[in-house]
């Protein structure tokens, strides 16, 4: 009797097999940056969902506008954060 457990190719996944490679250093810190907009916009999402649970409220009104503002913030910050580097020394 031949086992064929041998003759098999390995089928996990290696590291070096992978299809997509590890996230390099530069592309940890962009999305280092860039998290306080992608919890704001979790928290609108959020806030969106529990709306739509029941019948709206003023609560979940002023939820709702409270979290598109943190998003506009978040985003102005982001936006502001990297035109501001970007620019280099004058």
């Amino acid at each position: 009797m031949q086992y064929i457990g041998a003759r098999q190719a390995v089928v996990t996944a290696t590291p070096s097999r992978l299809a997509e490679p590890e996230p390099t250093g530069a592309e940890l810190d962009a999305i280092e940056q860039e998290l306080p907009l992608i919890l704001a916009e979790v928290e609108l999402l959020d806030a969106q969902i529990t709306a739509l649970d029941h019948i709206p409220c003023e609560l979940d009104a002023r939820r709702i506008r409270r979290a598109r503002r943190r998003v506009l913030a978040a985003r102005r910050a982001l936006t502001n954060h990297t035109t501001g580097t970007a620019g280099g020394a004058a």
